[in-house]
């Protein structure tokens, strides 16, 4: 598994949280499992292969991140989706920005362009053609006035 899958599946897993009850913590233990992976395989090749240590990590890390900040990721969004209120963008959009903002923030090891094009990527899966623009765009705009790039 790369680490780009490994990044879908923790959005796929923050998109959940907006669904369930279950904590973040709560969440991950029930899904990072061979036994779910092994279930959720049929339905999308994403679940194909469980991830191994490293990878289960920097999922549990993310989404437990993004879990933590998502009041501040949210007002991030809104602040750069200019025109837009936080609660007309789709849920799945905005668990893409989330993730990608997070690593930005609070991950220095992964260099910001690397989340921005994988959000992209990701959002080329599950949005429109507009929808991943206007992605790119708000991603864009929060690395310009936040980073100074």
């Amino acid at each position: 598994m790369y680490r780009r899958t490994a990044r879908e599946i923790a959005v796929c897993l923050a998109y959940e949280l907006k669904f369930t009850d279950l904590t973040a913590e709560d969440l991950l233990n029930n899904r990072l499992t061979p036994e779910a992976f092994a279930s959720l395989s049929e339905e999308d090749e994403l679940y194909h292969e469980p991830p191994d240590k490293e990878q289960e990590s920097y999922i549990r890390r993310l989404v437990l991140g993004i879990a933590s900040h998502s009041g501040e990721l949210d007002d991030y969004i809104e602040k750069y989706a200019h025109g837009w209120k936080f609660a007309r963008i789709s849920l799945m959009a905005s668990a893409i920005m989330r993730a990608a903002m997070y690593e930005i923030l609070y991950m220095p090891e992964i260099p910001d362009a690397a989340a921005i094009n994988s959000a992209v990527e990701i959002a080329k899966k599950y949005e429109t053609p507009e929808t991943v623009k206007f992605i790119n765009g708000v991603l864009g705009s929060f690395i310009r006035q936040e980073r100074g790039a």
